[in-house]
């Protein structure tokens, strides 16, 4: 008899966080490690927002709340989608959860049943998958091309539709590939989406890290129709510096909000009480803590490119979104350092952090074997010393 129940045993480790893990273990040993790892940004959490837990602890506000959240931070939801999506929702529709990744979670275990296929462009986040198996679900990898910079098309999705399709997830602006959609390509989607009948879950949370002219364009603000079938997922952790705040949130059809509001009554109680109202006062004030950051991964994002072109045997697709470049590293397989070959990017990945001191997630992770993810969400020294480490890395295999 198995000790662990199968669904248990479907899922695999985090390699971003193993990553994370190695590289500040290795720090913490004294070693000079340079991390691209992690997706976190490297700013502190704006005073407004430590001011509002500051206060929301000294008024007393350590009770249970609403498993779906505090009524006033499910309305400031609904404002912001309004504002920035063109989207209405009541707040009932809203559900707030502990961070982005929980409310994934969640709609699939709303939506998902056993041996429901779900489509994932790939290169993926890391839990997409993961999430799917633990339901039960099938995923179904669509790999996009880099000829369309990391973006599947309306043929390739059309393509991975059969009659056991239930869920279409999508992530714009991306994580791993930093890929973001324009309207036109998102309603191309939507349509094959609407005619299919199929769900879907769009993960925005890095709808306000977008670079130049880009623009992000919400899924279900393409049609009633569409959005009648779209679980919206967001939260604060990337926007405002919040990642160890834990919140995240969905906006999603009556039927759907409901039957996540009453499963997460029964698996977490309710979101952090103090962080909600930190995330109320994110959500309801300026932000120019937030243009003021992106400005500075936009300088970032520049010098990372410039410096990629410059390195032989990696390129980089250019990222418009998010905190995250895919360096191409298929070129170098083959080649070794030293008595070890390497074939493929957790090979890279492992002699980089052992002979260079640089952490990378391997692409293996996201669906992209030929790639390692980088992150920009780290200083703009240590990023220029990282990627000079990289270059004379990759110089020295032979």
């Amino acid at each position: 008899m198995e000790v662990l129940a199968k669904r248990i045993r479907t899922i695999s480790p985090s390699q971003t966080l193993a990553v994370s893990a190695k590289a500040k273990q290795m720090k913490a040993a004294g070693e000079n490690v340079i991390s691209f790892g992690v997706g976190e940004p490297n700013f502190s959490t704006p005073e407004h927002i430590v001011g509002a837990a500051i206060a929301a602890l000294e008024k007393g506000y350590t009770k249970y709340t609403p498993s779906a959240g505090i009524y006033e931070l499910r309305r400031a939801i609904c404002s912001k989608f309004r504002r920035d999506n063109g989207l209405e929702y009541e707040p009932s529709q809203i559900v707030v959860s502990n961070g982005a990744k929980h409310s994934i979670f969640n709609a699939c275990f709303a939506l998902v049943d056993e041996g429901d296929e779900v489509i994932i462009p790939a290169p993926y986040w890391v839990t997409y998958p993961e999430a799917v198996k633990v339901c039960g679900g099938v995923p179904v990898i669509v790999r996009a091309s880099k000829r369309t910079g990391f973006k599947i098309t309306p043929e390739q999705l059309r393509g991975a539709i059969t009659p056991k399709t239930k869920l279409f997830i999508f992530n714009s602006p991306c994580n791993p590939t930093g890929a973001v959609y324009s309207e036109a390509e998102v309603r191309a989607l939507a349509e094959v989406c609407v005619q299919a009948g199929i769900f879907v879950l769009s993960d925005e949370i890095y709808e306000k890290l977008v670079y130049g002219n880009t623009k992000p364009f919400s899924f279900a603000a393409c049609s009633q129709a569409v959005k009648e079938k779209t679980v919206t997922v967001n939260g604060v952790s990337k926007t405002y510096a919040m990642t160890g705040w834990r919140i995240g949130y969905l906006a999603a059809p009556p039927e759907i909000a409901r039957a996540i509001d009453s499963f997460q009554s029964h698996t977490t109680s309710n979101p952090n009480s103090v962080a909600q109202y930190a995330a109320l006062k994110a959500l309801s004030s300026s932000e120019a803590a937030v243009e003021e950051m992106v400005a500075r991964f936009a300088r970032r994002r520049l010098a990372m490119i410039e410096r990629i072109s410059d390195m032989g045997g990696a390129y980089c697709i250019i990222p418009d979104g998010a905190f995250y470049c895919m360096l191409v590293v298929s070129g170098v397989f083959g080649k070794s350092f030293g008595s070890r070959k390497i074939e493929n990017s957790n090979d890279f990945a492992d002699a980089l952090l052992d002979a260079a001191k640089v952490a990378v997630v391997p692409g293996s992770a996201f669906g992209a074997d030929d790639c390692v993810r980088l992150s920009y969400a780290l200083s703009m020294e240590e990023m220029l010393e990282g990627l000079g480490r990289i270059d004379a890395f990759l110089q020295s295999l032979a």
